[in-house]
């Protein structure tokens, strides 16, 4: 059985496409919403990725 944690799934959705990844990351230490840069297979190129709620 999985141990409970801080740590929740979250959706990263390209700004300038629709492309998304799923990943997690912990609560207590990222209270905002996460802003990465990332690959974009839809642009074959970096983009920035935003927190979807």
């Amino acid at each position: 059985m999985a141990k409970k944690g801080h740590r929740q799934h979250i959706i990263l959705e390209s700004t300038e496409s629709g492309h998304s990844y799923h990943t997690t990351k912990n609560k207590n230490n990222t209270s905002e919403r996460l802003e990465i840069s990332k690959f974009d297979p839809k642009l074959r190129r970096h983009a920035i990725y935003k927190e979807k709620k």
